[in-house]
């Protein structure tokens, strides 16, 4: 029997807007791949070792799956490996299914482009984002009476989220003036974390808010930091969070800045819009928990296959690829130009940087979207590699949205690129000596060849073992399109024409409180002049975008 203490595994979940449909299915592939493994422990041929999330933590979609993960491991998780007959039938039994491909509705354009949320002078969004608050509610329930106990998930799991607060917290700088005393210069931080811990019944005055979904204590607070990092900025609707002023000031995270500045006692409100638009991939704040845990402070440790004891693992729908220069200088390329140069500076992480530009270190991993992606054009397929190799990749990741065949085909290649890469990428060197390979010392050289993989570099072993055989043939659905890759018609965009036109009328008549004969002669001019227009430019956009992804035909 292997007395070693547990590797440690810390799940980072990037943004990824409707491709949370990926990261939902590497998730259920992963805890699939974990319950086979513990079903099986003990037995014979069966690595030893032990694997053990601490904690996990996202932004956006990322941050939101974390919070959807939390609350289904307490329950069974039946996984979803194929869509075999209705292609469209609902998987209620898995979450992660159902919050991310099912949603509320197959078709949720009707239900994004209501006005019913827009009322008499207030515009909250240019989307209606109400089935977020459904979703959210369905989310974080659990049962009581089903509950499950997942050894390879710490007891007292940390979940966090990132947040961009509107609010921010500020602080002063004194700067020398004429005057005897210091001019005061203010500054205002915008980044901010929700940090929950699972099971743990009394506050530790650490800044981790006790979550217990079996009482529903701080779910509510949880379900409104799921919705608060994942409130696309303008697109969807910006959210309220509220928590207690001392658990703000606690959070280690935060201290810098509330230990100058503390934030009042009792409820502390901030209006929150997307967690990824300024820390879209916090993987430095999952190896923070990681290093707490281990004591491996030097990266020295955590980054050496032979002795490092834990590891991030990131799953990004939309990995960074190499940027691409505009140099238009016509106004509206511009502003998307500075709005984009604004969002990645504020996601810079000098400190980082380094360490994450080295493949060769053993204290992160990437799972991101691959696969061979058929063109309309009737060309040889290609490999396309992160938002180009998923359907919910078009329309700045709101793709999804718009049918949800690309919805279950991400599902679907998140699982199927989840088995690979733990089969062989999320390995270690067979010659190392760590804990992973310890796992493998017992079993007979037979028993090790239906694990070991051999690579470029050598031979590997698993950090977590698969015993079922690879997956033969086609792994993704057979869709619409007579194909595993959902091709739709480019008339089916049109038939939106009428909701879009009227959602743009709402939006532009409530923009100001005008008079009533200013009101309808604007109403005119809007109708006839604007509306049409601002909604064929949507539409043109949104089949532009589908296009480059090989979507429309």
């Amino acid at each position: 029997m292997n007395t070693n203490p547990p590797f440690y595994v810390g799940l980072c979940m990037a943004g990824a807007v409707s491709a949370g449909a990926y990261t939902a299915g590497v998730m259920d592939y992963l805890i699939e791949a974990l319950d086979e493994w513990e079903k099986r422990r003990g037995q014979p041929g069966v690595p030893d070792h032990r694997v053990v999330i601490p904690v996990m933590g996202g932004a956006s979609a990322g941050g939101m799956t974390s919070i959807i993960t939390a609350s289904a491991i307490n329950n069974p998780i039946v996984p979803v490996k194929r869509m075999d007959g209705d292609l469209f039938r609902q998987q209620p039994q898995n979450k992660f299914y159902h919050s991310w491909v099912d949603l509320v509705a197959d078709d949720m354009v009707p239900l994004m482009l209501d006005t019913s949320d827009i009322q008499k002078g207030k515009i909250l969004s240019l989307l209606n984002s109400s089935f977020i608050n459904s979703i959210a509610q369905r989310a974080i329930q659990s049962d009581p009476n089903q509950w499950v106990n997942r050894p390879y998930i710490a007891e007292q799991l940390k979940v966090f989220v990132t947040l961009s607060s509107l609010r921010g917290f500020w602080f002063d700088i004194s700067f020398r003036s004429r005057g005897k005393n210091p001019d005061l210069y203010y500054i205002n931080k915008h980044n901010d974390y929700a940090c929950f811990q699972l099971n743990t019944p009394v506050y530790k005055n650490d800044g981790w808010i006790p979550l217990d979904f079996r009482t529903g204590m701080a779910t509510d607070i949880a379900r409104d930091a799921a919705m608060a990092t994942g409130a696309f900025p303008v697109g969807l609707q910006a959210r309220t969070l509220s928590r207690d002023g001392q658990q703000v000031n606690d959070n280690p995270w935060l201290k810098v800045i509330t230990d100058i500045n503390p934030v009042p006692q009792g409820a502390f409100d901030t209006l929150n819009v997307d967690g990824g638009m300024i820390n879209n991939e916090p993987f430095e704040k999952v190896r923070d928990v990681l290093i707490s845990i281990t004591g491996q402070t030097n990266p020295y440790d955590y980054h050496n296959f032979n002795t490092f004891t834990s590891t991030v693992l990131m799953i990004d729908p939309f990995p960074s690829l190499p940027p691409e220069y505009d140099p238009n200088d016509h106004l509206f390329s511009v502003v998307g130009s500075t709005l984009g140069t604004l969002i990645d500076q504020v996601r810079i992480k000098p400190e980082t940087l380094v360490d994450a530009m080295d493949s060769n270190l053993a204290g992160q991993y990437l799972i991101a979207p691959s696969r061979q992606v058929p063109q309309i054009d009737g060309s040889e397929a290609h490999e396309e590699l992160g938002a180009k190799a998923i359907a919910c990749g078009s329309f700045s990741g709101f793709g999804g949205f718009f049918h949800k065949e690309f919805r279950i085909h991400d599902y679907f290649l998140g699982r199927a690129n989840c088995e690979k890469f733990l089969r062989d990428h999320f390995t270690v060197p067979a010659d190392s000596t760590n804990l992973i390979t310890a796992g493998y010392t017992s079993l007979s050289e037979e028993e090790k060849k239906q694990f070991r993989s051999n690579t470029d570099e050598g031979r590997t072993y698993p950090i977590i073992p698969i015993f079922a055989p690879r997956t033969q043939g086609k792994y993704l659905p057979t869709f619409s399109s007579g194909t595993n890759w959902p091709v739709q018609n480019k008339k089916f965009i049109d038939n939106y024409e009428g909701k879009v036109r009227k959602r743009v009328d709402a939006l532009i008549m409530n923009l100001s409180n005008y008079k009533p004969l200013t009101k309808f002669l604007v109403k005119i001019g809007a109708w006839v002049v604007l509306n049409r227009k601002l909604a064929r430019v949507a539409l043109d956009s949104v089949k532009e975008s589908l296009t480059g992804h090989q979507l429309l035909k």
